[in-house]
Order: C-alpha cells, then structure tokens, then sequence
C-alpha cells in the first residue's frame, strides 16, 4: 500500500563537516512523534530519516514516496530543506514544513517551496491537514487551525493557533522502530566508546530568557507523567541496551515532586541508566535534588550560565544570579555529577568589564567542560526585537541561518578568538594551582594574560574605531 505522507528532514550528516568531528547525532523525535500519532490515527507513513543517507537518496524518496511530503525544519537545516522542499515541488509533490525555523519564517518557508507550513505543535494541525487536502487542495485551507499557506492568488493566510496536547501520556512513544536507531548507537560507540539514545519527559519552557526562541510551544510547559516516562525507559533498554540517556528536556529539574516520583519510578523497575540533561541553577537549588539526579544514575548536566555578569544576566531576563550556578556547580560535582556550562559572548552592552567578569567566574567555579558561543538574535525573540533595526544577514535568506545573523556595531565572532583564549587559559590555570601545580598554573596564568591584553587591545582600538 502507497503512504498518504513522506516524513523527512533534511539533515544529512554526510553534508556537516563539523558534527563529523563530533559525532554525536541523536534522531529526530519530533518526526518519531508525528509517524507514531498519524499511524495510530490510521495513516500509511513512511519515513526517511536522512541523517545516516545522501542528498540522492533523499531525492529518490521524494521522487518515488508519497504525494504529500512532510519536512522537519530547524535553524540549521534551513538551506537543505529549502533545496529538498524544492525538488518535491518540481516532483508535484505537496509540501508541508514544521519546525521551530518554519514556525519563525512562515511566509518565506512558503515563498522557497512550501504549499504549508505547520507553526507549533505538529500532531493535530498535520493530521487536520491531511484530512482536508483530499476536498479543499493546499490553497484553501482556512479551516485548519495552526498552519499558514498561500492562497490562490498566492497570499499567505496564517490561521488561529491550535490547542496544545494537554496529556501527553496519550501520545504514542516516538516512532523509533522506523528508522535506522543502531546506526546512530555505532556512530556513537565508533567514536566515543559508548552509545545514547534520546527521550524527552515535557514539551516547552516557561521561562522567558530572551535570546531563547519559543516558535513550537510557546511559553508552556507540560509533563509526561512519570510512569509513562518510566516505561518508555524500559522499553528502550529492553530493546536498544544503550550505555546512556540523553533527556533533551529544556529543564530537567523544573519540577522537584515530579523529579522524586519518576526516580521512584525508575527504581521500581530497577533502572539506573547513565544520562546527561540539561537544568538551570535556580532549579537545583537544594542537595535533595542533586542527590535524586545522582541516584538516578546523572553522569553530567549542563547548565546556561551564559555569563558571570550579573548585569549582563538581568538584561537576559535569565532570572538566576551567579551565587545559584556556583553553588548547583559545587553540589553536582560534590555528588560526582560532572558539569557544563554553556556560555555566551557578545550579548547587547557588554563590555570588556563583563567579559573579564565572565572569565573570572568560570575560573572561580570549574566546569568540567565548557563552550562559548556568540550570541545570535533569533527571531521573533526578545533579544532580536531589541536590535531588530541593527541585524544583519551575510547572504540570501534560504543560504544562511539565524545563527549567523550579525548586529551593527557590534564586533563578529573573530573579535572574542582571544577572550576564548584567556578564557580557556584561566580556568586551566586555577585548576592547576587547585592542584597545587605552581609552575604549571604560571605558565597558563601567563597565557592568560597575554590573551588578556590582546582582547582588551582590540576592544579599545574598536571603541576608538566606533566612537
């Protein structure tokens, strides 16, 4: 039997040098999710995982599957899936996007290809969708709530939001056993001597940090309950017997009652798998949590920090204070969680003092690992609508990313190579001397300060260039 649909997304492993590097590729839940619901709803789905696979396979699929093609749209698959949405269109196929880049770029997704774009939560809109093309065609979708699409005289409508799924214990477990899953366990263990499956426990956050952007669920947060999270667990270890988890939650910790009932949960079954999760501080705040997590078997949890500047912490509306990630810091590793710490560069009106500030403080806590990033205005974010009349894109919108949008007056990535180096040699240097290392803490304290004054070098020529 032909599939009513084609799920796919465009993300080809082959084609990104960097995560090559890496290697660390998860599967796609959101499309796992949305193959599980339109099965279960009676829908004949196929669905080609392009990860492990070539731009001509992928092209082979949308060439011979289904009449309808569903595509997984994110920031940075922005470009492959605009060249795919566009051979399915010169195949007469019927194009439907999602996704967080789609759900920001409605009109510009349906100006590269898109008949459709599904903005939020994908189950109930796709599937209404599908059920309507039959008699109303792609162009006469008005009553399909949660999606845009042009009309016939190639106007975009953009209909009223759809209700979010309030239970997610009635949604299926993602679709796993579609794709490919030890494909991605070998790249895995090939590279890092053990493998990780992916599973989430909530959709959304409800925090309202303002570089973080909200496209699919808004500012809600619902739970799965902790029995049916537990269950999948055991479903997964049965089948895959994965070396780790990764929970790719956006806040693990949010809730601490629920946190304690899923870990009753896990030793009911007898389940202590490794994982990684991400938190915030502020929801780590008490050693019965941390404990939980070491309980349940947590080998490492991120954290935002973004910065050491509390001002700087403010004006991202981030909502915790440097004491909260220092002390989550020193409790994970006291219950021999190791920590990362996600940081941020160049956030609008830091100054040399926040950077200093910044490499100060994790050099003052530890990590055990770290990156930076330069801070990029997402849209329809808080921080984009700040500097909105100062973004600039470096090329054609379908050839680049929101990541590589720059802000006028404000210096690129190449400006912070040095702070990254000071700050790199910081913290190796007060790791040393914690060590009681001294010569060997000199010489990276000497680096530093090399760095130093070439950052502080380049921001006074900037504000002299500038001024």
């Amino acid at each position: 039997m032909s599939a009513d649909l084609l799920l796919t997304h465009g993300y080809i492993l082959d084609e990104d040098e960097k995560e090559r590097e890496i290697m660390r590729p998860y599967p796609p839940l959101g499309l796992l999710y949305l193959s599980a619901y339109l099965k279960r709803r009676g829908y004949q789905i196929a669905l080609h995982d392009s990860t492990m696979s070539t731009r001509r396979q992928l092209q082979d699929k949308l060439a011979q599957e289904a009449p309808v093609v569903g595509f997984y749209s994110t920031m940075m698959t922005r470009n492959s899936v605009v060249r795919a949405a566009r051979f399915a269109r010169e195949k007469d196929k019927i194009v439907i996007l999602g996704g967080p880049d789609a759900g920001n770029y409605p009109e510009e997704y349906l100006q590269n290809g898109a008949h459709v774009v599904v903005r939020g939560e994908g189950e109930r809109s796709l599937e209404a969708t599908l059920q309507a093309l039959p008699k109303q065609g792609p162009h006469r979708l008005h009553s399909v709530a949660g999606i845009s699409f042009a009309d016939e005289s190639g106007v975009a409508v953009h209909n009223p939001p759809a209700e979010l799924i309030e239970d997610l214990d009635s949604l299926p477990w993602p679709d796993r056993e579609a794709i490919d899953l030890p494909a991605y366990m070998e790249a895995w263990s090939r590279h890092h001597g053990e493998n990780s499956i992916n599973l989430i426990t909530a959709r959304g956050c409800p925090y309202k940090c303002n570089w973080c952007s909200h496209a699919v669920y808004g500012y809600t947060h619902r739970r799965r309950s902790p029995r049916d999270c537990a269950e999948e667990v055991a479903w997964i270890r049965q089948n895959y017997q994965p070396d780790q988890l990764w929970y790719a939650d956006d806040v693990f910790t949010i809730n601490h009652r629920w946190l304690f009932q899923y870990h009753q949960e896990l030793k009911d079954r007898g389940l202590t798998l490794p994982f990684e999760t991400i938190s915030r501080a502020d929801r780590m705040m008490k050693t019965d949590v941390v404990q939980c997590l070491a309980d349940m078997g947590c080998k490492r949890i991120w954290i935002g920090s973004e910065s050491g500047s509390q001002r700087i912490l403010d004006a991202m509306e981030r909502g915790v204070t440097k004491d909260q990630v220092a002390w989550s810091v020193r409790e994970a590793q006291r219950h021999g969680i190791e920590v990362g710490m996600f940081l941020m560069w160049g956030y609008e009106g830091e100054e040399f003092e926040d950077v200093e500030q910044t490499v100060d403080f994790v050099a003052q806590v530890q990590p055990d690992i770290f990156f930076t990033t330069l801070a990029y205005p997402i849209k329809n974010t808080g921080y984009f609508q700040k500097v909105e009349d100062r973004v600039t894109m470096p090329g054609p919108w379908d050839q680049i990313s929101d990541r590589e949008h720059g802000v006028r007056g404000r210096p690129g990535r190449d400006h912070f190579r040095s702070a990254d180096q000071w700050l790199k040699a910081s913290v190796k240097a007060a790791a040393l001397q914690n060590k009681n290392q001294s010569e060997e803490a000199s010489e990276q304290q000497e680096l530093a300060s090399q760095a130093r004054a070439i950052f502080l070098q380049a921001c006074r020529e900037r504000s002299f260039e500038t001024g």
